[in-house]
């Protein structure tokens, strides 16, 4: 068994999941407009302030030698240190898609940013002695690194997990996308008919898993991970990987597709992602239930989105709120899903968090609510 304890995340909507779930339900977006970004001009994006991390940082450590990515994850892993009993079966999973890949242009050949140095760092600061997990597998890491969580918590090597996700916009990563030629000329707008891409963001979240009940807020029932091998970027124009992953989640998890009260969808606003999605909830008989995105509030956090996603939406179901979908309007793709186009009230008990990434990964993650 696999429970969800605690959990915080940074973004620029706030340094604290409270801050976060407030400005959400006041339907504030952390997307702005940027006239100038590194080379690029005219561009959205949801971006954390420097000066807001540096002054957040130091009241943690005046240490100098960390990047501004580990300072990310290591503000949203030091609220939750006095909820763990760190020892020798304490695991420690980083999820990132990218790490510290904006320092390769000035780095030297022994101070290369190879993810395992900084999974290291991070671990040494907070005093896990376990060899930390890596986990980056495109835009599926972070709901990835909840079923590793979950299957080392079967296995009973360690007592309680903590999972941290990060990642930070960078001109690679820009450059990345416009060269796919992905990158919106608007704020993103989720399953819209409108819709032209994704908005970049970037945020970190942590969140502390163990196989006790006592104090949980959720419980991880079923997870799933298939890829399709359709395509270096493009997804299954049938759904096959995520249709797959969900029900293989499902049969996991014991639930038939009607209790699930709430899918959280990875929701990119791109025209084959969002088509794609929904051939596989109609596949998946998943058709009567509300789905929401999150990436018109928060853009596209790559190796955070996952556990960031997932963590959102156990704190809005214990809020019993189902947040609307940011940008949406009108319907743009071939099956009829029921986007969440307000903000609304209903009692959670089951939910199905979804991720889907380049290289034709897919995750599927199903929860229930337990506090």
């Amino acid at each position: 068994m696999c429970f969800v304890h605690n959990y915080n995340c940074i973004t620029p909507l706030g340094f604290d999941t409270e801050s976060n779930i407030k400005a959400l339900l006041a339907e504030k977006s952390g997307i702005r407009f940027f006239p100038k970004f590194e080379v690029f001009s005219d561009i959205y994006l949801s971006k954390i302030d420097d000066e807001a991390i540096n002054t957040a940082f130091l009241q943690i450590s005046d240490e100098k030698h960390y990047s501004r990515l580990e300072k990310m994850l290591l503000l949203a892993i030091c609220p939750l240190l006095k909820d763990i009993k760190i020892t020798e079966k304490t695991a420690l999973i980083v999820s990132t898609t990218k790490g510290n890949i904006g320092d390769l242009a000035h780095a030297t050949e022994k101070e290369l940013p190879y993810l395992p140095a900084l999974a290291k760092k991070i671990a040494s600061f907070i005093g896990i002695s376990s060899e930390p997990i890596v986990i980056s597998n495109a835009c599926v890491s972070g709901a990835l690194a909840l079923s590793v969580a979950k299957r080392l918590l079967a296995s009973k090597i360690y007592n309680n997990v903590l999972v941290v996700a990060g990642d930070e916009i960078s001109e690679f990563v820009l450059s990345g996308f416009q060269s796919f030629q992905a990158i919106s000329s608007q704020p993103c707008r989720p399953y819209d008919n409108h819709r032209d891409g994704i908005t970049l963001g970037e945020a970190a979240a942590a969140m502390l898993l163990s196989s006790s009940a006592n104090g949980s807020k959720a419980e991880l029932l079923g997870d799933s991970s298939i890829n399709d091998a359709n395509h270096i970027s493009g997804p299954s124009r049938t759904g096959e990987g995520l249709f797959l992953s969900i029900q293989k989640a499902l049969s996991q998890s014991e639930l038939q597709s009607t209790q699930i009260d709430i899918i959280n969808a990875h929701g990119t606003a791109t025209i084959y992602n969002d088509e794609m999605e929904s051939i596989a909830f109609a596949r998946a008989e998943l058709l009567h239930s509300p789905v929401n995105s999150y990436k018109g509030y928060f853009g596209h956090t790559l190796g955070a989105s996952g556990l960031l996603e997932t963590l959102l939406t156990i704190e809005l179901s214990l809020r019993k709120k189902i947040l609307k979908s940011a940008g949406f309007q009108h319907l743009g793709v071939s099956n009829p899903l029921k986007v969440a186009s307000v903000t609304t009230t209903k009692d959670i008990t089951h939910f199905l968090k979804t991720s889907s990434g380049f290289g034709g990964c897919n995750t599927a993650i199903i929860g229930r609510i337990t506090s």
